[in-house]
């Protein structure tokens, strides 16, 4: 059968869009570009937001309508189906199978039916079928979260953390580095509690040992590292794994010591300064990446004035932000007083132009200097490269590298590019 898949929301979710679409493929679908060409479609949603839930469901409807021309089977997988399937099912008579995240372990089974397969690989045996560039891959270390923060609502979608073994972890490394794997990129809600279900204590050092010792990576990043778990053994850790990128991202949330506490964060500012100033002796050129939340209950002029300080104070590289939306049967959607959206939006207008004068002002800091780039495509109209450097992240998180070269470049080649001009985000230069 020719099958579309759509994989929505991040890049944990798109780990398990690629092992379905290595399930397809092995056992005899045909994945097509183009929903036009599909007999059957499945959609991996994302539930975490408003916003990424409306945008799951307009999908959904989206692709309901080529039930009208050559579409056959419509099935719904992911965070929204662990969340909604009943009413998921009940609302949208297109949709002919539903299937939460918990019960992937006989998703083969719903596949066979619907799709007339023989089901005989299933989604835990399957080989990922990676889709993003093949130079790079996500590494899944855990799923699920522990820490039931007020605002979120991942814990009731995919449940407490929950580690991947490390040597099922070190095998699937060592499979994408034969196949051309250069950056590894290690992913989970919260990677810094690793292995503590496991193994009894925070297991990333002892990973990230064994993933440095295999063949083939160039570099290692880490993402959505907790602050309070981050601690001198990591840190000194990191510094003596080349591969191991400098880079910390660290959520924060928020910096004033009550908006944390009714976020249900731990830690406080103090610790994360002391926390930074580490890093940054430790490191010659590390990047510090975090996001925050304006305008949950509770938040006032006092508490965003605290915010904007400790902005001040810690100058992040990089920083994401957005105000905050309410989810239902979570702690902070019954939370009073309710911030305002307008005030919300006011709050993330500052709280963003400051973050834009720092991040400018970081950024002449890299004139002139020679970086290593990660090539990634290159701009026929200018005739110019793009690429990222270990500053940042992929799927357009941060900026880019621009440059220029003399000769032709593979993507997926590593090169040394010296930097002559600086944008807000991105910086452009000329290969050396």
């Amino acid at each position: 059968m020719k099958v579309g898949f759509i994989s929505l929301g991040c890049s944990k979710n798109l780990v398990d869009s690629e092992k379905m679409m290595g399930m397809l493929t092995a056992n005899g679908h045909t994945l097509v570009a183009h929903p036009s060409m599909a007999d059957a479609i499945v959609i991996n949603t994302c539930g975490f937001i408003t916003s990424a839930k409306e945008e799951a469901i307009s999908t959904i409807f989206e692709m309901a309508a080529y039930k009208q021309a050559n579409l056959k089977k419509l099935i719904v997988v992911g965070c929204l189906a662990q969340r909604y399937k009943e009413q998921l099912e009940e609302e949208i008579p297109e949709i002919d199978a539903v299937v939460r995240i918990s019960d992937y372990g006989s998703l083969h089974e719903v596949l066979a039916r619907e799709l007339n397969d023989a089901g005989s690989v299933t989604f835990a045996q399957a080989k990922r079928q990676l889709t993003s560039k093949p130079w790079t891959a996500y590494l899944k270390i855990a799923e699920g979260c522990s820490n039931h923060c007020a605002y979120c609502a991942i814990p009731l979608i995919r449940g407490d953390n929950v580690s991947v073994p490390m040597e099922k972890l070190v095998s699937e490394a060592k499979e994408l580095a034969k196949r051309g794997v250069k950056e590894l990129v290690l992913n989970a809600q919260d990677t810094t509690k690793y292995g503590v279900d496991l193994y009894g204590r925070r297991s990333l050092l002892p990973l990230l040992q064994q993933l440095h010792a295999i063949e083939g990576f160039h570099w290692i990043r880490i993402l959505y590292m907790y602050p309070d778990e981050i601690d001198d053994e990591l840190i000194e850790g990191m510094a003596g794994l080349p591969k191991v990128l400098p880079y910390f991202d660290i959520p924060m949330q928020h910096a004033d010591r009550q908006m944390l506490e009714r976020m249900n964060r731990r830690g406080t500012k103090e610790d994360v300064l002391k926390l930074v100033e580490k890093i940054r002796s430790t490191f010659a050129d590390p990047t510090l990446r975090t996001t925050f939340i304006v305008g949950f209950p509770g938040e006032n002029r006092e508490t965003m004035d605290e915010l904007l300080q400790f902005v001040r104070e810690v100058r992040w590289d990089r920083m994401g932000a957005f105000t905050y939306s309410p989810e239902e049967d979570t702690p902070g959607s019954l939370m009073k007083p309710v911030c305002e959206e307008t005030l919300k939006q006011q709050y993330l207008d500052e709280l963003m132009k400051l973050q834009e004068q720092i991040a400018w002002e970081n950024q002449q800091k890299k004139l002139g200097k020679v970086i290593e780039v990660l090539v990634e495509d290159k701009d026929g109209l200018t005739n110019r490269y793009r690429g990222r450097s270990a500053w940042d992240a992929p799927d357009e998180v941060d900026g880019m590298v621009i440059f220029r070269s003399d000769r032709a470049i593979e993507p997926g080649t590593f090169v040394q590019v010296r930097i002559t001009e600086v944008l807000v985000h991105d910086v452009i230069g000329v290969e050396v």
